[in-house]
């Protein structure tokens, strides 16, 4: 399996390089030359398997280049018990006859980056050593990304974290999360915008070809193909959960700002997994949600995007959504590049001529979500289901049940557990108790540590010079 940039102006690359190399040197995304194919037969057979073994099955048809027998040395040490709560690792609970929630936030920072997160870092770990390299993680985050990273690569060898957030934008609970650690090899940076300035201040310094390479950078964000790669199991999973045969059709139901968890879905729907509909849940930060029903793609800048009770999703320009683009214009690289330098540059696009095929043939829909509907919706499914669902999940939760046609069985995708959100959900429901993990209680009364620094990618290159030296 070799690998390609939606630029077009990359060779062609095995797994193991792409795992580290983040943004493709041409300023794209890499992704498969071609999706495998997965018929019936072979989803009878994946429907039996626990779920380490259905994530070697996927993820040694992309990862070619790892010696299988050490692929599934790292996905066993992955997916345990002891870090995920139960040996179903992401388990699907029903709220109703034809809605299911699917649990993807049971590791240590309780969101579904864990998922992803624990086998990278140890996926990162793995391939560092066998090339003699290190690697200097640059990320950004909108609340959960930055905290999953960080607890799986902390006290990883060879390898530095630099983690920018928005400074004062995410909960008390992420805050925590992030700057209470004290491993030497993390360093938290809150940067004083919104999430997209951490975001293009990832690729500026990704973009500095002289850079990148004398720091050996690379990224953890949802644009590193092998979070897509760990993204795609739980699809399978949840599906053959909710299904007794392959007859059976079900649609998924995602909150996105990014687009990297509805990529997965989107890579395991080409692949063959009978997936009806794929439903994009945005907040108050809709560009997805337009682009989907009106085909007019207009990111906003960072004083144009919400502030809302779903941090996680406050991104108005959507890093993974090259991928699908790159595909919806027929891997036209040349098209890609104009559309993405455009953005870059502060502009939008339309694509309203293509609509019926993002629609039809790749089965997207999408709705928006407010903060009055997250209070309603948390409220609702606490009071009919007696489950708790955090903000991001209800999102998730509304437009699914906005959009649901007769006889459809929505899956919705979890996004974090409630206690990360604790003034979001008293708002919704009261002042009740909120299930809390051990490990996690005190997190708000420890010290912490991070640097501020104003929005400018010169002073988080020197904070890296400052800890990294160069090669």
């Amino acid at each position: 399996m070799k690998y390609i940039s939606t630029r077009g102006q990359t060779e062609p690359m095995d797994f193991s390089d792409v795992l580290l190399m983040g943004l493709a040197p041409d300023g794209g995304l890499m992704l498969p030359e071609s999706y495998p194919q997965i018929d019936s037969a072979t989803l009878n057979e994946w429907r039996k398997l626990s779920y380490p073994q259905l994530a070697f099955e996927i993820m040694r048809l992309f990862a070619t280049d790892i010696d299988e027998a050490d692929l599934k040395d790292i996905i066993n040490r992955t997916y345990t018990k002891e870090v995920f709560g139960s040996d179903e690792i992401v388990p699907v609970r029903q709220l109703k006859d034809d809605l299911y929630i699917l649990g993807l936030s049971n590791g240590p920072t309780l969101a579904f980056k864990d998922v992803a997160m624990q086998f990278l870092g140890n996926a990162f770990e793995y391939v560092l050593k066998k090339k003699g390299k290190r690697l200097t993680i640059i990320g950004a985050t909108s609340g959960d990304t930055g905290s999953a990273a960080e607890y799986a690569l902390r006290g990883k060898d060879n390898i530095e974290v630099f983690m920018m957030s928005p400074h004062g934008k995410m909960s008390e609970f992420q805050r925590a999360q992030m700057y209470s650690l004290t491993d030497a090899n993390i360093h938290n940076i809150a940067i004083k915008g919104m999430f997209d300035d951490c975001q293009d201040i990832v690729k500026a310094l990704q973009q500095d070809a002289d850079f990148k390479a004398k720091y050996s950078l690379g990224t953890v964000n949802s644009i590193n193909w092998g979070r897509i790669l760990a993204q795609i199991v739980y699809y399978f999973k949840g599906y053959f959960a909710a299904t007794e045969n392959n007859d059976e059709k079900v649609s998924f139901c995602v909150p996105s700002g990014n687009f990297g968890n509805i990529c997965a879905g989107h890579i395991a729907r080409e692949m063959g997994l009978p997936i009806e509909r794929l439903i994009v849940a945005t907040n108050e930060n809709d560009v997805l949600n337009d682009f989907f029903n009106q085909g007019v793609y207009t990111p906003r800048p960072a004083d144009k995007t919400y502030v809302t009770s779903s941090p996680s999703m406050d991104i108005s320009k959507a890093s993974n959504f090259e991928r699908f683009v790159y595909l919806l214009l027929d891997k036209d690289s040349k098209r890609v590049n104009e559309l993405f330098d455009g953005v870059k540059a502060g502009k939008g696009f339309e694509l309203s001529d293509v609509l019926d095929a993002v629609n039809n043939r790749y089965g997207f829909a999408a709705g928006k979500s407010t903060h009055q509907d997250r209070l309603n919706t948390i409220k609702a499914v606490y009071e009919n289901y007696n489950d708790l669902i955090d903000p991001h999940t209800a999102d998730g939760v509304k437009v699914a049940q906005e959009l649901q046609k007769e006889g459809e069985v929505i899956i919705c995708a979890e996004t974090a557990l409630p206690v990360k959100f604790s003034e979001t959900i008293f708002e919704a429901v009261g002042e009740i108790e909120i299930e809390r993990p051990e490990h996690t209680k005190g997190l708000e009364s420890l010290e912490q540590h991070v640097t501020v620094l104003d929005n400018d990618a010169s002073l988080v290159a020197n904070e890296i010079k400052a800890v990294v030296a160069p090669i």
